[in-house]
């Protein structure tokens, strides 16, 4: 019967995006399949969302379905298995083509591409565009070796206190071992993601996210700091600065292609590009990105810790419009700095928050709406995943369509957040999904705390949109 479901909506979302002549490139995240459509006029979006199984659908640079965690990486395999490609490969056209096809498909694509060029591109929507790619791939990595990593931080606070004995040390020196394959090489990943991102070599980014963390300076003879007078130290300007470095990597290595010979590019064009980015990277980025991220996660820290409940409110309340105008992805970095610098994030809890208020806004539509079996249905499917942290189908299925209980478990998330301020230095070890798997993750033993913000969102969600956020068409059902 499973196998039925992940056919079945493979061709239906075939069948509804123009067929699979229609689509030049598919993959997935999380909870969506993400793909690149040569002509959108053949994409017939409402009939799309009325699938049985999707939960949403996303216009940006890519058609994206959300299906679901679980699910979405087995409909987008059966896409492209029909297809005869692997994910992120370009789909071969499906006949051949006269020339007044390829006219048609070639104006097609160029109609597309403009119809994208017109949204609403702006340089700060591409930013975040390329942190979100950069970061995405990163995720599952997080989550499992973060929770190994808070395992790990539980039995040595229990080899602290003499519940366990020393012969433990080991099997956590193991865990932690784990754990940093992606902390401690975390610059190397995010150069090898970001030139993949900006159009340079991957290898070669790689490289320069490598070279931040100094590898080979001499301890008695440290690199000068010229901005503060002092030294450099590995990791500064963490990878704030690794992606600008890399993105002027992929600047001059694309011009030194044009310019070098061919039959000595592959010597000249990487020594060349390596050389120059990785001094500007040393004693020009190096410097002012670690002026810049110290500073942002001091301010975070202090706007934390004098607002207490009001900050915990206000960012709780607002992280939902965030997640659904895609700004969320901004905040990627400023976490993975937090967490380099102070050894966690305390903002994860708190945006946390906005998810719970999900939660309890759906439970309220299945007791009020109970009749309506389609969102019943859909609240079954989508809040099992909503407890666990990927809010992605309650924002886009059920929330956020109809209207008023978005808002009403927006607020839910504000009193959750406001409880975590309360409670103050509520920190994440790493980052990944949020709500009830997140609780693994919460630094220095404050779990009870963030249970309590997630109870209280629960809670503020399921009563605001109970008594508030049904609509009145559902509430006439």
């Amino acid at each position: 019967m499973a196998e039925e479901k992940i056919t079945r909506l493979a061709k239906e979302i075939y069948e509804e995006v123009g067929g699979q002549g229609n689509v030049l490139k598919l993959r997935h995240c999380m909870t969506r399949v993400r793909m690149d459509i040569r002509d959108y006029d053949k994409v017939n979006l409402e009939a799309l969302k009325n699938i049985d199984g999707v939960m949403g659908v996303v216009e940006d640079d890519t058609l994206q379905v959300v299906i679901g965690p679980g699910t979405v990486n087995k409909v987008a395999q059966e896409m492209v298995d029909m297809a005869g490609v692997k994910l992120g490969e370009p789909f071969p056209s499906q006949e051949a083509q006269s020339g007044k096809q390829l006219v048609e498909e070639k104006a097609a694509q160029m109609k597309a591409a403009q119809k994208e060029k017109n949204k609403n591109n702006s340089g700060f929507k591409v930013v975040l565009k390329s942190i979100s790619n950069i970061f995405v791939p990163l995720i599952p990595a997080f989550v499992g070796a973060g929770i190994i990593g808070g395992i790990a931080a539980v039995m040595s606070n229990l080899l602290v206190a003499g519940t366990i004995g020393d012969s433990w040390q080991q099997y956590i020196d193991v865990l932690n071992i784990i754990k940093n394959g992606i902390f401690a090489y975390l610059a190397l990943y995010t150069g090898i993601n970001s030139a993949s991102e900006f159009g340079a070599t991957p290898a070669l980014g790689g490289v320069i996210g490598a070279v931040t963390m100094l590898t080979g300076m001499n301890p008695d003879a440290p690199l000068p700091n010229f901005l503060t007078g002092g030294n450099l130290s590995a990791g500064q300007g963490g990878i704030i600065g690794v992606i600008f470095a890399v993105w002027l990597l992929s600047l001059i290595e694309k011009q030194l292609h044009k310019v070098i010979p061919d039959s000595i590019d592959i010597i000249v064009t990487p020594t060349v590009s390596l050389l120059v980015i990785g001094l500007i990277t040393i004693f020009l980025i190096m410097p002012v990105a670690g002026l810049i991220s110290n500073s942002l996660v001091g301010v975070i820290n202090l706007v934390l810790e004098k607002g207490g409940m009001l900050a915990g409110f206000t960012l709780g309340l607002t992280f939902l419009p965030m997640v659904m105008f895609g700004l969320h992805q901004i905040l990627t970095p400023i976490h993975i700095e937090m967490i380099n610098q102070t050894g966690m994030t305390l903002l994860l809890p708190i945006l946390a928050m906005a998810g719970a208020g999900q939660v309890g806004a759906a439970l309220a539509l299945w007791i009020r709406c109970k009749t309506d079996t389609k969102l019943v249905e859909m609240i079954k499917g989508a809040l099992p995943v909503g407890i666990l942290g990927i809010g992605e189908p309650l924002i886009y299925g059920v929330t956020l369509p109809l209207g008023r209980p978005f808002i009403t478990a927006c607020i839910g998330g504000g009193i959750g957040g406001a409880v975590i301020g309360a409670f103050g230095n509520v920190g994440s070890i790493a980052i990944g999904p949020s709500g009830a798997a997140l609780i693994p993750l919460i630094a220095n033993n404050q779990w009870l705390a963030y249970v309590l913000g997630l109870l209280a969102a629960y809670a503020g969600g399921f009563v605001a949109t109970f008594f508030f956020g049904i609509p009145k068409d559902l509430q006439e059902k």
